[in-house]
């Protein structure tokens, strides 16, 4: 296995509350024992987190398959199974 390889965190999005003007950093190498943000745990993996500030205070559901083609968002992804 590939220290860059990203881990699938889970099967189904996890819904957030963003706040508007706030900075989130969204775990996209799945090792974060905080899904769906970062921890740190991606360090030297070659792996960065996405990090965003939110546009408007809203509820999005963020993808913790790590699959999504619409980071941070979940686009459905997690239904695909190979």
């Amino acid at each position: 296995m590939s220290h860059s390889e990203v881990h699938r965190a889970g099967d189904a999005p996890i819904k957030v509350d963003l706040v508007e003007g706030e900075t989130y950093c969204w775990c996209a190498c799945g090792r974060s024992n905080t899904q769906p943000f970062c921890d740190g745990s991606h360090q030297g993996t070659g792996l960065d987190p996405v990090v965003f500030v939110a546009q408007k205070s809203e509820t999005v559901f963020l993808c913790c398959c790590k699959q999504t083609g619409t980071p941070p968002l979940c686009d459905g992804s997690h239904k695909k199974r190979e």
